[in-house]
């Protein structure tokens, strides 16, 4: 089924060595407990074998001590909305020039891949952004993260469209809607995402009722599902989330009202259908900032109308309800942030609010590329996957906010290339890895990136 991603077509190039890395405190993304003292060998971009640090090095490998630092999966954001968003400028100032945004997204994918996230959803962004990022990416211009795009939402047509602008493909009827999910797949879709219900985030739009009609969605699930791709249902209210499960989507995302219906959580849960939290995002609109407290006892700064704030303010409350009766229930749950560069912060947010951390590292390894439908390629440190690895100073089980610290991170293999972390810091370490030809990872200098203020869709 690779041929149904665009994304894994293209993937950047692999590491040409094989490298051993040993003396690692193994997190391998199943829940299982650390497992002490083990070594991983990389070959092709592949993780080969998972051994015992005891095992002497392979030949013709590079060995690498990693001093017994946590190795665990990449981390996965299963709902993003990468878009480079440029900064406001001062009155007077120059206006910036067309094409500007695309070096603004640039520098925030690199970014990821300085907090340990090699793979991103993006459910919805302006225009063409995302797959000319991902062309970028494949022929060399830089490195960032395995990128998965919708292309454009399909909507309804609705307020949502005066707000969102080009995120959208607004269609009405069953017809237009067929034709809608295939100029996305046409367009280089890697999933296709629907609107059952309006958007929070913008003040016309009531997120109870359902948007499109019944013979709408199940033109979509269908036509999705013939073409051999998964769906991403927006879904606040409970209408939207009820019939999003009903028609089968793959992914509800946010769906912070569930936890006042059990039967749809245990139909979720029996139909394998993954919930995707998004905590971030009801923090970014209440303007809580980086904070991981409950908004009553915290300042706030939001930018957002007073009825949307207090909207998302609630939602905090409901979501991580919601959250919680899932895992009760058995519904798989998959990290998604629904903001910018913020996948530690909603690991934090995910514990802070019910889950253990080990739950919290699951849904963003294991369980995200399972709600992508890459759970065979990466998500766990399992034999014959994907070598995108991430090695941390410290325990994320203990504490996982060292997640939010690009300080913390000490190594990112991407197809066991050295792409990112503070080893490549030190000229005198970084030696003992190669750098491939093209696409080249970041140098040391590069390593030096900003972190852009989140700005979410939901």
């Amino acid at each position: 089924m690779a041929h149904r991603f665009p994304a894994l077509i293209a993937a950047p190039a692999a590491a040409q060595e094989r490298i051993w890395l040993t003396g690692a405190r193994l997190f391998d993304g199943t829940g299982s407990p650390l497992r002490e003292n083990t070594a991983i060998l990389i070959e092709d971009g592949i993780i080969r074998r998972v051994a015992d640090s005891g095992e002497p090095c392979p030949d013709g490998a590079r060995p690498l001590d990693v001093g017994q630092r946590v190795l665990m999966p990449g981390l996965t954001d299963a709902h993003t909305h990468a878009s480079g968003i440029v900064p406001q400028v001062a009155k007077g100032a120059e206006e910036p020039l067309p094409g500007v945004a695309a070096h603004f997204l640039q520098a925030e994918l690199r970014d990821y891949l300085r907090f340990g996230v090699t793979t991103i959803r993006v459910c919805g962004s302006q225009g063409q952004m995302p797959q000319q990022a991902r062309q970028a990416m494949r022929y060399g211009a830089f490195r960032g993260p395995r990128l998965l795009t919708c292309a454009k939402i399909i909507s309804a047509t609705a307020p949502g469209g005066r707000f969102y602008g080009d995120m959208y493909r607004e269609a009405d009827g069953p017809d237009d809607i067929r034709r809608a999910v295939r100029e996305q797949i046409r367009a280089g879709a890697d999933f296709v995402k629907v609107m059952t219900t309006g958007a929070r985030s913008n003040e016309l739009e009531d997120p109870e009722p359902l948007q499109l009609t019944e013979p709408e969605l199940a033109a979509v699930t269908g036509e999705a599902r013939r073409l051999g791709y998964r769906v991403a249902a927006h879904a606040e209210g409970l209408d939207g989330c009820a019939a999003a499960i009903r028609h089968g989507a793959d992914t509800i995302e946010h769906g912070m009202y569930l936890h006042r219906r059990p039967d749809l959580l245990a139909a979720m849960a029996a139909a394998g259908q993954v919930l995707v939290p998004t905590l971030s995002g009801y923090y970014w609109m209440a303007g809580l900032g980086e904070e991981v407290i409950d908004p009553a006892h915290a300042e706030t700064a939001p930018d957002m109308p007073p009825v949307l704030v207090e909207l998302a303010q609630r939602n905090i409350e409901e979501g991580a309800a919601s959250m919680r009766a899932a895992r009760q229930a058995g519904v798989k749950i998959a990290l998604g942030s629904d903001t910018i560069l913020a996948v530690g912060l909603e690991i934090q947010r995910m514990v802070h609010h019910g889950l253990t951390p080990g739950e919290a590292l699951v849904a963003a390894t294991s369980t995200a590329a399972e709600a992508l439908g890459l759970g065979e390629h990466i998500g766990t440190v399992t034999e014959g996957k994907l070598a995108d690895l991430i090695i941390v100073d410290g325990d994320p089980l203990t504490e996982p906010r060292l997640l939010s610290d690009p300080g913390r991170i000490w190594l990112v293999l991407q197809l066991g290339v050295p792409v990112a972390g503070q080893l490549l810091a030190n000229p005198a370490l970084a030696g003992q890895l190669a750098w491939p030809d093209r696409p080249a990872g970041p140098k040391p200098a590069d390593m030096a990136g900003w972190v852009q203020a989140s700005r979410g869709h939901a």
